[in-house]
This record gives structure tokens, sequence and C-alpha cells, in this order.
């Protein structure tokens, strides 16, 4: 097989996450020869903004799926949460590998939980979908953005810049930081974001050698949900920077997926929950079915 050159982006996560993949494929071919390629995306640029105001689909991306398209790279490792719903033409998801945990985990400077923070105490996220949610369960608080790799959130915690943070599970455990973690937020107190905990093995859609070599490492249940989370993103046009959340689990064959958008305030959230077989169209009925309840107006007010 010939040299595989990898895209990835530069941090400390991001580098964990592609060199587990690499081990994996090595598992399978252990004679593969894999060279990396370090790429700087846009929303590694901008760390002064939210992401809702950065705008557009995309941000960790592109430059990627560029690199991909113009054959300087053969195959990329994203985040599943990072990838937007549609993609560019001549490209697709050639693996989905098991996912990590899911939820969503609440880091703070004393140890407090969620629910013993003190009223006014000040939460920094990045993510309007954890903005809402949290207001929602803790409407004294303040939630205020927080930008940055991992490392560096953590150190505006210690810092004193905030008395609490919220990251994904599934980063802290890739790098082994569980150490830092006060809670382990349940899906049933905040759901987490579309494809959380899931990596999206990127590659183009017509080279052969490359999609038979990610389908050793692609697990299809892992796949399954993340298609019925993802229909439902793409049926609001929406990006990673909208407060939208989605869980998928299979259980016995059938897919179970629960939908929220919510109200950056914490005001109003939509959610309800569908269980089928079919993923995809399960996904666009979900989402319809918020849409009737208001979901796109709630949208609509978010300011992008």
């Amino acid at each position: 097989m010939r040299t595989i050159v990898v895209g990835t982006r530069k941090s400390k996560l991001a580098m964990t996450q592609t060199n587990w993949v690499i081990d994996r494929l090595k598992e399978m071919e252990p004679n593969l020869t894999v060279e990396l390629e370090k790429i700087v995306t846009k929303g590694d640029k901008i760390l002064d903004v939210t992401l809702s105001k950065v705008g557009g689909k995309g941000l960790f991306v592109k430059e990627i799926e560029s690199a991909l398209l113009n054959g300087e790279i053969d195959l990329a490792v994203h985040s599943m949460k990072d990838l937007p719903a549609e993609m560019p033409e001549g490209l697709t998801i050639g693996a989905v590998p098991v996912r990590e945990d899911v939820r969503d985990c609440f880091l703070s400077r004393d140890g407090s939980t969620l629910e013993e923070l003190p009223s006014g105490a000040i939460v920094g996220t990045s993510s309007l979908r954890r903005q809402a949610q949290v207001l929602a369960i803790r409407p004294d608080l303040r939630v205020e953005s927080i930008r940055g790799n991992i490392d560096t959130r953590v150190q505006k915690m210690n810092d004193g810049q905030f008395d609490a943070i919220i990251l994904a599970t599934a980063g802290l455990n890739r790098i082994s930081w569980q150490e830092d973690i006060a809670e382990l937020i349940s899906v049933k107190t905040m759901l987490p974001a579309v494809g959380q905990g899931a990596l999206a093995i990127q590659c183009r859609e017509d080279d052969r050698e490359i999609r038979a070599l990610l389908a050793k490492i692609n697990h299809e249940e892992t796949a399954r949900a993340v298609r019925a989370e993802r229909a439902f993103l793409q049926a609001f046009n929406g990006g990673c920077h909208l407060p939208i959340a989605a869980y998928a689990q299979i259980c016995e064959g059938q897919v179970h997926l629960k939908g929220l958008v919510g109200d950056p305030t914490g005001k109003k959230m939509i959610a309800d929950t569908i269980i089928g077989k079919n993923e995809m169209k399960m996904g666009r009925e979900l989402a319809n079915r918020l849409i009737e309840l208001g979901a796109d107006e709630l949208l609509a007010s978010v300011s992008v």
C-alpha cells in the first residue's frame, strides 16, 4: 500500500485522536506507512470571538477538507461534532470508530458540581447548546464565552477568570485528564452535541484503496447512531455553533433518538424522542416535529 498522508489539527487533543486512529489502522495493516500533516483552521486562528459570532460552518474543518480535495492528504481525522451536516462534494466519511463517552463534564476551581456552584458564579463555555441547558437548570449562574484548547481553558479557570467550565468528557478521557473532572453530567441533564464522543475519518469518495482500509475500523453501531443525529442536524441546515443537541442509542436493533433545540437564555427548551430503524428518516422526522413546536423561531432568534 502507498504511504498514507493523514491531516489533522495541531492541538494536543487532535494529535492524540489522530495517533489513536493511526494505531488502529496499523493493527489492521502492520506494514502501513503514515505521514502526518498538521493544518491550522479558521477556528484555531480566531480565539477572541464566540463561535456563534464567528459564524459559518466548518470552522475547524474547511482547510483540512480543502487539503483532501486537492490531494495533499489522503484522509483526515475530525471530532465528529466539528463536522457540518453537509460536506463538500467528492468527500465522504470513510469510518466512524467506536464512540467514547458522550457526556459533557463539569470542572470547577473548588470541586463543586453544577448544582453546588454558588449563585452568580461564572461558567465558561463556547457552546450555545451548553449555555442554554446550564441556564435552564441554573438561571442564577453567569455563562461567559471561553475559547481555546482544553489546557488553555483549564488554565483560564485555574487563573480565576471562571469559577467553572464545561467540556466534552471524551476529550479529557483521550488525553488522560480525568482527574480534573468534578462531575460527569448525565445526558438526561445535558443532551450532548451531535456526534459528541465520536470521530469522523474523512476521505475522498473515489479513493477505493483508502475506503477499503477505513472500513476495517468502522464501528457500525456508532455510525448508525451518528447518522441519525446528523440527519436531525441537517434538517435545520445547522452547524455546531447553534443551540442544537441530539443523542441516539441503538437498543435491540432500534434507534432511540432524542433531539433538542434551546433558547440560549435557557428560558425555552423544545425536545422530543423518536424510535425506529431508518436512522436518516427518523432524524428528519424528529426535526420536523421540533419545527412544528417552534424550533425554527428559536434558532432564527440566535445572533449568528
